[in-house]
């Protein structure tokens, strides 16, 4: 499968990665969810029940999981705010490679903490995803290290795909899926699976208002990038990054429904609604799917049954008080 010039990951390519991190990635339930005033049936897929607390462990596994001995010795590098950093600190330390994290200065001091305590070096640098990016790369000429993508690559979208394969196994007759986008690797990821698995369910992607770069990129098909002191205003820090990522873009193009976007009240609120109805911890990033049903129901298609993929549960712990004792 081709597009735009970039493979789409196939279906076996995907069932492939399933099976490759079978032993460091788990296997998340689906937990359902009875919103007052949500119409359908709702599940949450919990993907921060993983090692790390969030998806991004299935696609640094399956990148990981496929180096060389040679690429191993070199030692493995990426640029992220959190949630990946640890995914790859975490599969590195599986393999014995070690491991460097770009990090920007403003990433939670819980995800750094965890990312140094899982045995990784932390090199931080400003808050823009592009200043992350040179570091990196700056860092690789030097070092020799291998690039572990945060997403716009073909290996990372396949073992993110792994998700939206479980959702169909689990929910076979599921006819809306929703996930967080960002960079995109989850929901093309997601989509591509969920697609060809169930080619009428409905893939829809979630972002915050203030960091909506996707949703003007599918609107006008064409890839936009935004400033960061734009995308860093929301509270979704896994959220900020600048702009899709090239694959991603192809993928979600070829799979995608349409992007819905969420405020940042909203947000806070279907943090405090996932606690309530699913007894889940979400962090921001992973309540904006069920802020979009919660919200956004006009924007979305007729369901009878629908997936909201809480991509992860790394918050920290004042803010989540913060959030959990807030009024709605």
């Amino acid at each position: 499968m081709e597009d735009r010039g970039y493979p789409l990951v196939d279906i076996d390519v995907i069932r492939s990665a399933a099976s490759r991190i079978a032993s460091i990635a788990v296997k998340t339930p689906l937990v359902r969810a009875v919103f007052p005033g949500v119409a359908g049936e709702v599940w949450l897929k919990a993907e921060s029940l993983q090692p790390i607390g969030a998806f991004k462990m299935r696609g640094a596994a399956n990148k990981i999981l496929q180096l060389t001995p040679e690429e191993i010795r070199r030692g493995v590098i990426t640029y992220s705010s959190g949630n990946h950093a640890q995914a790859v600190a975490y599969a590195a330390r599986m393999v014995g490679a070690k491991a460097v994290i770009v990090m920007p200065s403003n990433a939670p001091a819980i995800k750094r903490a965890a990312t140094l305590a899982l045995g990784a070096e932390v090199v931080e640098v400003g808050v823009a995803s592009s200043e992350r990016l040179a570091k990196a790369e700056e860092l690789v000429r030097e070092h020799g290290y291998v690039v572990i993508p945060p997403y716009d690559d073909e290996q990372i979208i396949a073992g993110q795909a792994t998700c939206g394969l479980e959702i169909v196994e689990a929910l076979a007759d599921v006819d809306l899926v929703l996930s967080p986008v960002s960079g995109g690797g989850l929901l093309s990821g997601v989509a591509a699976a969920v697609k060809q698995l169930k080619p009428q369910a409905k893939v829809f992607g979630v972002e915050p208002e203030l960091a909506g770069d996707t949703a003007e990129s599918f609107r006008t098909g064409k890839l936009v990038e935004w400033p960061a002191e734009l995308t860093s205003r929301t509270i979704a820090d896994g959220l900020r990054t600048q702009s899709v990522g090239l694959r991603n873009f192809a993928h979600i193009q070829a799979f995608v429904d349409g992007i819905v976007t969420v405020t940042e009240a909203e947000i806070r609120a279907a943090m405090r609604a996932i606690v309530s109805v699913a007894r889940l911890v979400a962090e921001p990033s992973g309540a904006v799917s069920a802020a979009a049903l919660l919200f956004h129901g006009a924007e979305l298609p007729a369901y009878k049954k629908a997936v909201a993929v809480v991509s992860g549960g790394n918050v920290a712990p004042e803010l989540l008080a913060a959030v959990l004792t807030e009024k709605d």
